[in-house]
């Protein structure tokens, strides 16, 4: 019981990664509010959690919803632990054909929000002697090829935030830390297109199917993975960290295809063919 008497505050935490995490949480003696646009979803959750979790519709593009989830959550009893997670795909546009607008809006729902996360919990946590806060990046932030151009930046900006908050409140003993995922089967490749729920779940099938031959790990990525990245960095047991970020994507960026899969053509094996 990791999280026992601990309090914590999860964006997204109506599905996918940020559900994950709330349920790790909780089950670890957290209580735990989720903030979510999805009001059935989230609802769903804090029903089904024996009051563990509770629910609170949040909209992280929206200053005045990020600055209440955090403050409900304090005057209810302490804010002890925050994972800024919410987000979608964004716009798709590359960066010659995106419309300012899709830019604005992209970068307010991956990086604005996660700085007005840091910005409204920072002084509550402090309130509380310290406390953890953890931002959800991507490995789009480290390169390219992985998410389009707009949501890529924004996480790299994420990276950037955490280190930069991590100095910043240092002197009130909170750490503030990243999670980067690699191919995660979650629905926020397929949650906004406009199709049927059965073409939806085919194409999430398939996704899944890709990432599980896309690192040398050969499975896809689970929320839970994440999860269990987001709950060590929040607990006790990485006191000693802070400012930095843990890359979770089965070895997907360790190298290209041909340093770790023998079936790969690499320079190395065309210089053997020689010898």
């Amino acid at each position: 019981m990791r999280f026992s008497g601990k309090r914590a505050v999860v964006t997204g935490g109506a599905s996918g990664i940020g559900r994950a995490t709330a349920l790790q949480l909780a089950r670890e003696g957290a209580f735990v509010v989720v903030g979510d646009v999805d009001e059935a979803a989230g609802r769903q959750l804090a029903a089904e959690s024996s009051g563990c979790i509770a629910f609170r519709r949040t909209d992280v593009t929206q200053a005045d919803d990020i600055e209440a989830v955090m403050r409900i959550t304090h005057e209810s009893g302490g804010l002890d632990i925050v994972f800024n997670n919410a987000g979608a795909g964004g716009a798709r546009e590359p960066i010659d054909e995106i419309s300012a607008d899709d830019w604005d809006r992209t970068m307010a729902l991956l990086l604005r929000s996660v700085a007005l996360g840091i910005r409204f919990a920072a002084p509550l946590i402090a309130a509380r002697g310290g406390g953890s806060i953890v931002n959800t990046s991507s490995v789009s932030a480290l390169g390219t090829g992985y998410a389009p151009t707009a949501y890529s930046t924004a996480k790299a900006g994420v990276l950037h935030l955490t280190k930069m908050a991590a100095a910043n409140l240092a002197k009130s003993n909170i750490r503030v830390n990243a999670v980067v995922p690699g191919f995660i089967t979650t629905s926020i490749f397929t949650r906004h297109l406009d199709i049927p729920d059965d073409r939806r779940k085919m194409a999430d099938t398939m996704i899944a199917g890709a990432a599980a031959k896309a690192q040398p790990i050969p499975r896809a990525g689970r929320a839970e993975d994440i999860a269990a990245a987001v709950t060590f960095l929040a607990s006790e047991e990485a006191s000693f960290i802070t400012g930095t970020h843990i890359l979770v994507d089965g070895g997907l960026t360790i190298g290209t295809r041909a340093s770790w899969d023998p079936n790969e053509p690499s320079m190395l094996t065309a210089l053997d063919a020689f010898k």
